[in-house]
């Protein structure tokens, strides 16, 4: 099996629930010239959205949101897994995981259509770099 992994940073955004808010923020961003690696939006109460976002380039993206007055949380470490999407895959990421005795605390994946994947696998902070370790181990 193949993949790419990869550390990555995102940061956390609060916005007022409404209908239109994730295009506005969205927007904006892509306004500032950044390009999202991955977004993710969860409520966190009856009138507010968090937001994940997994710019491209960091750095620019702090610095663009700073100056657009826009709030941020972060940044954090994550580790994204890309590659050829086959039965099995993310049984095989985790039991890499599980034989490094590394426990995650959160997960998304999605499958691209043209036999892609692509897997954020959230870990606690102390752990993301012997995460990454073990996956470039081979």
């Amino acid at each position: 099996m193949s993949y790419d992994v990869q550390q990555v940073e995102y940061f956390h955004a609060s916005v007022k629930d409404g209908p239109g808010t994730a295009y506005e923020l969205l927007t904006n961003i892509a306004e500032l010239g950044v390009n999202l690696l991955a977004f993710t939006a969860v409520p966190i109460g009856p009138t507010q959205t968090q937001l994940t976002l997994f710019p491209e380039d960091p750095g620019k993206f702090a610095a663009e949101c700073g100056k657009a007055g826009l709030e941020l949380d972060g940044p954090h470490h994550a580790v994204l897994v890309q590659g050829d999407d086959e039965s099995g895959v993310l049984a095989a990421i985790h039991n890499r995981l599980r034989q490094a005795d590394l426990e995650f605390y959160a997960a998304s994946g999605v499958v691209s259509g043209d036999g892609r994947f692509g897997y954020v696998i959230y870990f606690r902070e102390k752990d993301c770099a012997a995460a990454m370790s073990i996956f470039h181990s081979e």
